[in-house]
């Protein structure tokens, strides 16, 4: 892979793509939304053939699941583009104001990051929302999917460049898909100082953790989700068990799926019973000691097994859910911040006091009172689409849309001041 000519056909691009207006970088939009649509048989013909080789080299079908487009799919990325035409255009607003008693006038504005690189697996909706996003924002993207997504992501970008193409203002070269021979690109990508602004992964602990020790560009962590849900003693028992149940089955191969179900103590023997009947033939449960005393006299008790010490803290992606039995709010509160990865948390809980609490003592990205983890979602938040879940502090939290590929500059103007 020639890094130097793609980063710097990039960055004119994003040189580019700062100087339009909001309506050319929609029209353009429209276009590679109406391409898309054109090419839906193509994409998903593609996608197909994808799925067909990960089934047969074994993959798990909740990762399989996060590989597969059907015209679902196609229609929710066409939907993310109309959303993400429709909101403003955050490139030269200003954040704030004022006048210096020099008599200078400062103004901090947004601007775009420049050229953003997003290396992930399987999902190759990524590739299309991705682009949007950073489009939108005036940035220009590099794309490295994974070799499970191949055909896949190929399809989507030469879409993507014929919308391009077709519109009147469109940048063609404002996306590249970096090949997936082999490591080595990754690691050019993330080495290339000077010629790539920031870099995201989305993908499990392993891709994170390699993006994490091996860039030397900046970074924006994302993805890993070790997720919890925590069963109070003042919970309604009918919706802790509807969460967790959508929370862990809706999808468990995402990064915002529960792992860990912590159940206070005073209600194990009302909830536990409850919890594996729900489950039942669905999600293997591994119980710690206390809770797994409640199984005993269950029907059926099918994928149930006692946990180990490594089953907390882990991210399963598939139809596996650990359980932690607790005596307080506050043990609570220090095993979820001791095992999670900052990204969604949540409280079922009928108790005001002990859900502000549990908002203000957990260090992560989201923090849910009585609703599913599942919502942690740039489409749900109203962003149209994400780029990822940030779980750092710094730069982006959370959700990341079409804001969070900005950064701010301020403009200085004077009239001969010196100092």
């Amino acid at each position: 892979m020639d890094i130097e000519k793609i980063t710097a056909s990039l960055k004119n691009a994003s040189s580019e793509l700062a100087l339009q207006t909001a309506s050319q970088k929609n029209e353009a939009l429209l276009s590679v939304s109406d391409s898309i649509e054109k090419n839906r048989k193509i994409i998903l013909e593609a996608n197909a053939l994808d799925v067909k080789n990960a089934r047969e080299r074994g993959m798990s079908e909740s990762l399989v699941e996060r590989l597969s487009l059907d015209d679902k799919k196609i229609d929710s990325i066409i939907d993310s583009f109309k959303l993400i035409i429709s909101q403003t255009d955050p490139v030269g607003e200003e954040v704030a104001g004022w006048k210096t008693p020099a008599g200078m006038t400062i103004r901090q504005v947004r601007v775009p990051l420049g050229v953003v690189a997003i290396i992930y697996e399987s999902r190759p909706n990524v590739t299309a929302d991705a682009f949007a996003l950073a489009y939108k924002s005036g940035n220009a993207i590099l794309l490295r999917g994974s070799s499970s997504a191949i055909n896949s992501n190929l399809a989507l970008e030469k879409a993507i460049k014929q919308g391009l193409k077709n519109a009147e203002n469109g940048v063609e070269e404002a996306i590249s898909l970096a090949p997936c021979k082999s490591h080595e690109e990754v690691e050019q990508i993330l080495t290339a100082v000077g010629k790539v602004d920031v870099a995201l992964p989305r993908g499990g602990a392993k891709l994170i953790n390699m993006v994490v020790q091996t860039a030397k560009v900046p970074v924006i962590q994302t993805g890993a989700g070790i997720c919890h849900l925590y069963v109070d003693e003042s919970a309604d028992l009918e919706m802790a068990l509807n969460l967790a149940w959508n929370a862990k089955t809706q999808r468990p191969g995402a990064c915002n799926a529960i792992e860990t179900i912590v159940v206070n103590e005073k209600i194990l023997n009302q909830f536990i019973p409850r919890l594996v009947e729900k489950f039942a033939g669905k999600v293997e449960l591994r119980l710690d000691e206390k809770s797994y005393n409640f199984v005993q006299n269950v029907q059926n008790p099918a994928k149930i097994k006692k946990a180990a010490d490594e089953d907390f803290g882990f991210e399963f992606l598939d139809f596996i859910c650990s359980v932690k039995t607790v005596s307080t709010l506050d043990e609570a509160i220090d095993f979820i911040n001791s095992h999670n990865t900052k990204h969604s948390e949540c409280i079922v809980t009928n108790n005001r006091q002990n859900s502000r609490i549990f908002q203000s003592k957990i260090d992560a990205a989201c923090v849910y009172v009585n609703a599913s983890t599942r919502f942690t979602d740039g489409g749900e938040f109203g962003f149209g689409a994400e780029l990822g879940i940030s779980t750092q502090k710094l730069h982006a939290r959370g959700p990341m849309g079409i804001k969070a590929l900005t950064t701010t500059k301020y403009l200085i103007d004077g009239d001969g001041q010196i100092r």
